[in-house]
């Protein structure tokens, strides 16, 4: 999963990164509101965090534009501003959530995690595709209640397949929401990366369509 930091502090912006790489996410970072909005308006994010008190471009200004046209990823605001107007000014202007500084990096991370979740219609933490189970919060996948060890990697891929379980991915989205950086999508490595899940969760557990991407297999949830 891809989150975007908008943040010009660079000792926070480092907090908050560090954190969300340890729980496996992909992090892009933005200095300055320009900056910021250039990467929400022509990058593909699961989630952002924004900071409200930016150089160059209010974080308030930024989300109003991305709401504008059209971008819809959900959004976290961070500030000091801690008072209930900034708040109000900041949700009708399209986020999703609010945390004012100084603030705990770990609520920062569970935060997002229920902003993904609540985007993709997750309630819970805990993603349950037939037998295979990822716990978001713990980092941890299960099948047939037994422990699955899986790289980070392994365990972004498979998040992401898990919060959109109906959906048709591309190669291209997939190396979007799962890579620190740009990849040969003529490579043969997100297929070898399948062939990886596959021989930990099941030869069938994802399909592959030709020419257009991989889809998780259709299980009975009743069994």
């Amino acid at each position: 999963m891809r989150v975007l930091v908008v943040e010009d502090n660079p000792q926070v912006a480092r907090q908050i990164v560090d954190a969300l790489q340890r729980a496996s996410y992909v992090v892009d970072v933005a200095p300055d509101g320009e900056e910021g909005e250039f990467y929400g308006q022509t990058e593909s994010y699961d989630a952002v965090i924004l900071d409200l008190g930016l150089p160059k471009c209010e974080g308030l200004t930024v989300l109003q534009r991305w709401r504008q046209t059209g971008r819809t990823m959900p959004v976290l605001i961070l500030t000091a501003r801690d008072t209930w107007r900034e708040k109000v000014l900041g949700l009708r202007a399209g986020a999703d959530d609010y945390l004012a500084k100084p603030f705990e990096v770990e609520e920062v991370v569970a935060r997002i995690e229920a902003l993904i979740r609540r985007a993709a219609g997750h309630a819970s933490p805990v993603l349950t595709w037939g037998s295979v189970t990822l716990d978001t919060s713990r980092q941890r996948v299960t099948i047939y209640d037994q422990l699955v060890e899986l790289t980070a990697l392994e365990f972004r891929t498979l998040s992401y397949f898990l919060h959109h379980p109906h959906a048709l991915i591309s190669k291209t989205e997939l190396t979007e929401h799962i890579y620190n950086q740009d990849f040969d999508l003529d490579s043969n490595v997100i297929e070898v990366l399948i062939n990886r899940l596959r021989k930990k969760l099941g030869a069938s557990f994802i399909m592959t369509h030709r020419g257009k991407g991989y889809q998780l297999t259709e299980v009975d949830h009743e069994t």
